[in-house]
C-alpha cells in the first residue's frame, strides 16, 4: 500500500480525529484531541506558516507532522518539524516523507536550522540520526497518578492571595505579562519573546485545553507573580502547561504553591491522571514534581540541522 502525505484539511472532522488519535498513540504523555488541533491550525500566528501534515496509508492517518517557523524568535531563519506515526504503523516510509515534505515546504521559506523532538528509543534516535540530525538538550516526561495522595495545602503566606485565571476573564492581559515574564527563562534552543498581546489571548487564552478554573495564580498586591497553568482533556486528563515565577518574587515556593493547588483542583474536579514535562538539567524543578509524587514515564531528545 502507497503512503501519501498531504495536509490536514480543517473542514473534514475525521482529518482532526485522526490526528489527534495518531499523537495520542505515539505520545500518550501530552494531551490532544480534535479541537485542539483545529485550535492550533487555526489560532497561531500567520507569521509561523504553522501547518499540519498527515501521512496516509490506505485512506488512513498513520502519521502526522507540526511544522512552523520560529517567528517570534530575535533570530530568523529557525524553524521546526514534530513528526510522530503510530507505533503500529512504523516502517512503512511515513517519517521519511512526512521529513522530507516539512523540509521542502520550510526551505521555500527561508528556514535554515530545523529542530524536531524525538523520542529516546532506539529506533527514533537511529531515523534521526539516519536524516543528518544531531542531539542537543533533552527533556522528561512525568506521570502523576491523581487518585493518590498528594501533598497536604500548605498555608498562603500573609500577603499573597491565590485566584484562579477564569477570574481574569474581564481581562486577561495581566497573565499575558505574567506568561511573557515567566517564559523568557524557559530553558529552549529557540528564545522566544512574547510582544504580541492579541496573539496570545487568540492562541493562549482560547485554547480548547486550557482549563481556567483549574489555573492557579498566586498574587501580591494585586499582581500575578507566579502561576500553574493547567491543561484538560474534557475527559480524566489533566497537563501542567507552564509552572513560573517572576524573577523579583522567585524563592519565595509560590510555584510550588500554586501548582499544588491547581493538582489539588484537578482531583476535586474528576482527573485521575496529571502530566508534566521537565528539561532533564532543571533539577530544582524536577526536585519539585517528585515531592509532588511524579514519576519520569518518557524521555525526548532535541535534534538540530540545517538545511540546504
Amino acid at each position: 500500500m502507497t503512503v501519501i502525505v498531504r495536509d490536514l484539511r480543517p473542514d473534514v472532522r475525521a482529518d482532526a480525529e485522526g490526528f489527534s488519535d495518531t499523537r495520542r498513540l505515539a505520545l500518550p504523555y501530552m494531551l490532544s484531541t480534535p479541537e485542539s488541533v483545529l485550535h492550533t491550525l487555526t489560532h497561531l500566528h500567520p507569521d509561523a506558516h504553522f501547518g499540519q501534515l498527515v501521512a496516509e496509508e490506505d485512506g488512513e492517518i498513520i502519521g502526522t507532522a507540526q511544522v512552523s517557523v520560529a517567528h517570534d524568535s530575535p533570530e530568523p531563519g529557525q524553524g521546526s518539524a514534530n513528526i510522530y506515526v503510530r507505533p503500529d504503523r512504523r516502517n512503512h516510509g511515513a517519517g521519511s516523507l512526512l521529513l522530507r515534505t516539512a523540509e521542502e515546504r520550510l526551505g521555500r521559506l527561508g528556514v535554515s536550522k530545523l529542530f524536531t523532538w524525538v523520542l529516546d528509543e532506539p529506533e527514533n534516535l537511529a531515523f534521526a540520526e539516519r536524516h543528518g540530525f544531531r542531539a542537543s538538550r533533552s527533556a522528561w516526561f512525568l506521570r502523576l497518578d491523581l487518585t493518590g495522595a498528594l501533598p497536604p495545602l500548605a498555608d498562603v503566606p500573609s500577603g499573597v492571595e491565590l485566584r484562579t485565571a477564569a477570574d481574569f476573564a474581564d481581562d486577561p492581559r495581566p497573565l499575558f505579562e505574567l506568561d511573557a515574564a515567566a517564559s523568557s527563562d524557559e530553558p529552549s534552543d529557540i528564545d522566544v519573546e512574547f510582544t504580541d498581546y492579541e496573539a496570545w489571548v487568540e492562541e493562549h487564552w482560547k485554547h480548547p485545553l486550557l482549563n481556567r478554573e483549574l489555573t492557579t495564580v498566586a498574587v501580591v498586591d494585586g499582581r500575578p507573580v507566579a502561576f500553574s497553568v493547567a491543561y484538560t482533556d474534557g475527559q480524566s486528563r489533566y497537563a501542567t502547561a507552564m509552572t513560573g515565577t517572576v524573577r523579583a518574587f522567585r524563592g519565595r515556593g509560590l510555584a510550588k504553591l500554586a501548582k499544588n493547588d491547581s493538582l489539588h483542583r484537578a482531583r476535586a474536579a474528576g482527573c485521575t491522571e496529571a502530566f508534566t514535562g521537565n528539561d532533564t538539567g532543571n533539577e530544582p524543578m524536577i526536585a519539585i514534581n517528585k515531592w509532588f509524587g511524579y514519576e519520569i514515564c518518557a524521555k525526548e531528545v532535541r535534534h538540530v540541522r540545517e538545511l540546504g
